[in-house]
């Protein structure tokens, strides 16, 4: 496959299959990798306002908003996905394993941190609570590139597509109290399995 084959794909799915692991090159058993320098870009819109990195523009995927455009603005989805995108060029940087994994919301990737024996549980459960209680996107955002700096130190994936999904519904007040439940509720183990076992369903 090559770039033209995905328009509108976003970058870690250009080289993460749906398993997770990376796609091969076409017809050969080598591996398709993000190259360094676009998740180089990618990381220069660390903090920085969706929009105003130049480099990260052919990196989004989303539709421009055409009334926000008109008034020199982006749209909540916009920001949204400029911060996942952000934040994945940090997590997969320099990692041999690809950072992105389909399903694994915030709550469950910072729950398996806490059960490493690298960190401790009180430190996670405060840097977690800080980034659960955050009530502007500048706040959240700096949060979470801290606690995506720990999930790259022990090799834990995250799902950036719903990263994406909760940053833009984190905009809308009745939204966020969904993505913090969520967010707790992965957090502390629950499970829709283990919910139908217990009620014998």
């Amino acid at each position: 496959m090559t770039e033209e084959d995905f328009p509108k794909q976003r970058i870690w799915h250009r080289y993460i299959a749906a398993d997770g692991t990376w796609r091969l090159k076409n017809g050969t058993a080598a591996m398709q990798r993000p190259p360094g320098e676009d998740l180089a870009v990618l990381r220069r819109g660390l903090g920085r306002p969706a929009g105003t990195v130049l480099e990260m523009f052919p990196f989004y995927t989303c539709p421009v908003d055409d009334f926000a455009a008109c008034r020199g603005e982006v749209s909540a989805e916009q920001e949204a996905e400029h911060i996942a995108l952000a934040l994945y060029g940090l997590h997969q940087q320099s990692q041999d394993r690809p950072m992105h994994r389909d399903g694994v919301g915030l709550g469950r990737a910072m729950l398996e941190l806490r059960r490493h024996d690298r960190t401790s549980d009180e430190a996670v459960d405060s840097r977690f609570q800080q980034a659960f209680s955050a009530t502007s996107m500048s706040a959240l955002q700096l949060r979470l590139r801290g606690l995506v700096t720990q999930l790259k130190d022990i090799k834990q994936p995250l799902d950036y597509n719903r990263l994406a999904s909760d940053l833009h519904d984190w905009n809308r007040p009745e939204a966020r109290s969904r993505v913090r439940r969520r967010w707790g509720l992965d957090y502390y183990g629950w499970t829709q399995s283990a919910a139908t076992a217990r009620s014998g369903r």
